[in-house]
């Protein structure tokens, strides 16, 4: 039976690729800085720092994982971007990938981000292969230095690896003050929700459709970046009307309160080709119907934990 274990497992993405593994026949170990994580059954859970490399290498000695998903990134919204921070997930990142090589790891596959590309050509698409690599972050410069040591370091070792570029997400346990649960929670309290005019075009994936994709990544043979993402254009105020419908809230909503942010692209949206024609995998969500688990998630969350707006 092959091991995978999961880093930043009780995170955003991670907690819904868990029983994804489960059902593939994998033993599944995740890491989690948590004290307690939700009980999930036939998941094995390790509490550890990955910052912290000797903890790093005995969690790997002692589950000799075959297959490595790594997830595990700073990412408190807002702050992450510019966050020093990000170094040191970088060098974290890459001590947990030397050891699960030298440990006889076959497959392993890490979370990029669209933030890698160069948003100021205004291209139609953002492709693997064809579109420059020119991170405007530090988050994504980060990201996109580990995915360069990364293909570096499995040619040299022949280890096999891939990295899924994620592109904007949402869904249940998105943090509170992301677009889609901030917009949701605001109309679910019946408050004024203050917003950018929305003319940005995005491509906008539901978390477990997210799951899935990294999920059959890490079940193939596929090499390099993969788009992680819908190819399906969006506009944001189109999601908002959708949101604010689902929720009668539309008279909630205050377009234009809020300025678009400093270097803020027009439009981003993924070349999904190898996606779908190299790992073969095509989302099974709506925008609707995610947004409707997405908005049911809320309303039981927040029944029972209050979360106050900042």
């Amino acid at each position: 039976m092959n091991t995978v274990l999961v880093t930043g497992a009780t995170g955003f993405i991670g907690r819904h690729c868990l029983p994804l593994f489960k059902a593939q026949g994998y033993d599944v170990h995740g890491v989690s800085w948590q004290q307690n994580p939700e009980s999930v059954s036939g998941i094995t859970f390790h509490r550890l720092d990955l910052l912290d490399p000797g903890q790093t290498s005995k969690i790997l000695r002692d589950v000799q994982p075959t297959h490595l998903l790594h997830l595990a990134w700073y990412a408190v919204p807002r702050l992450y971007w510019t966050s020093e921070e990000n170094k040191r997930w970088l060098e974290a990142s890459r001590h947990l990938i030397q050891q699960f090589q030298s440990l006889g790891g076959k497959r392993l596959v890490i979370a990029g981000t669209c933030a890698e590309y160069d948003w100021s050509l205004g291209t139609e698409r953002f492709d693997e292969v064809l579109t420059p690599l020119a991170p405007a972050t530090l988050y994504g410069q980060c990201k996109q230095s580990l995915d360069a040591w990364v293909e570096s370091f499995t040619h040299e070792t022949g280890m096999s690896a891939a990295c899924g570029r994620i592109f904007m997400l949402y869904g249940p346990h998105e943090h509170p003050d992301r677009l889609v649960s901030g917009i949701i929670r605001g109309l679910l309290q019946r408050q004024p929700v203050p917003c950018s005019l929305g003319d940005q075009i995005r491509d906008v994936m539901y978390v477990k459709d997210v799951a899935a994709a990294f999920a059959a990544l890490l079940d193939s043979a596929v090499s390099g970046p993969v788009n992680i993402a819908t190819g399906e254009p969006l506009r944001v105020k189109d999601l908002i009307h959708r949101i604010a419908t689902m929720l009668q809230g539309q008279s909630f909503m205050r377009f234009g309160e809020r300025p678009m942010p400093v270097g803020e692209p027009g439009k981003i949206v993924a070349d999904v080709r190898r996606l779908r024609e190299d790992v073969g995998w095509h989302p099974t969500y709506t925008l609707d119907q995610g947004l409707v688990e997405t908005i049911s998630w809320w309303k039981q969350r927040m029944a029972t934990e209050p979360l106050p707006r900042e």
